[in-house]
């Protein structure tokens, strides 16, 4: 693997300034960019492992503090690990700073992050998204919102990536040009069968080059190996569909 630096940056949006976590191969070359959001806890510790890990594939991947709005991170304060006990008390921080993610706000912040990239000399050519949970949705909403800009999308235990709501990402499913790759849990009240039927069919539809698999005996979270929700099994095979998507995309 490729040895790999890694800074905090400021990144000027239409609301305020993101702080965000890069990470990129230890050289003075360009590389592949990738835009990573966190998932509902934030950027944290294990956030920035995953970073670390895409940059040593030899990425130069970008991590917004998505709740920038409400303070630089850690926006809400963190155990070292979370299980069941803690998340009522976390959620009850967490969704009102997840309210500010509009659909709009998700297009503006997403826009300033692609600019940073693409003025970054640490990074070169199209630009891959990852998310996971509400940074699924994320993702989903960025690469509809700039497909010019977006060559591959993924998303990984996401949830509401095909609801009722006006605003549900899958609408945009006509404007993507990515290729997109999903890893959803079986275990996921989030993101339910019907969801998961919804959103292929969207994306059939409209022509969008994609693959979705469901993940058997995995929970909401299985990726965050600081969360009794981690599955590492699930975990590594999403680093191989991640990996294999981004190697024949970007």
């Amino acid at each position: 693997m490729t040895a790999t630096r890694s800074t905090t940056v400021e990144i000027p949006t239409g609301d305020g300034t993101a702080d965000a976590y890069l990470a990129h191969p230890d050289d003075d070359a360009a590389h592949p960019a990738v835009l990573l959001y966190m998932d509902a806890f934030g950027l944290r510790p294990q956030l920035r492992a995953m970073a670390d890990r895409l940059a040593a594939a030899g990425y130069t991947v970008l991590v917004p503090n998505v709740f920038y709005r409400h303070g630089r991170a850690p926006v809400v304060a963190l155990p070292d690990f979370i299980t069941d006990a803690e998340r009522p008390a976390l959620f009850e921080q967490i969704v009102p700073l997840m309210g500010d993610l509009t659909a709009d706000a998700v297009a503006r912040d997403s826009a300033a992050y692609l600019s940073w990239l693409a003025d970054s000399p640490a990074a070169a050519g199209p630009v891959g998204v990852t998310g996971y949970c509400l940074g699924a949705r994320l993702a989903l909403l960025t690469a509809g919102s700039h497909p010019e800009r977006v060559a591959a999308a993924a998303g990984f235990h996401g949830a509401g990536l095909a609801t009722d709501d006006p605003t549900s990402p899958h609408l945009l499913a006509g404007r993507i040009t990515a290729e997109l790759c999903f890893g959803h849990a079986d275990e996921d009240p989030s993101m339910p069968p019907e969801q998961i039927e919804r959103l292929d069919k969207a994306l059939t539809a409209a022509g969008v080059r994609h693959h979705s698999e469901v993940y058997t005996g995995a929970h909401h979270g299985f990726t965050m190996a600081d969360t009794n929700r981690f599955d590492a099994e699930a975990a590594e095979r999403h680093w191989s569909a991640l990996l294999d998507l981004l190697d024949r995309s970007l």
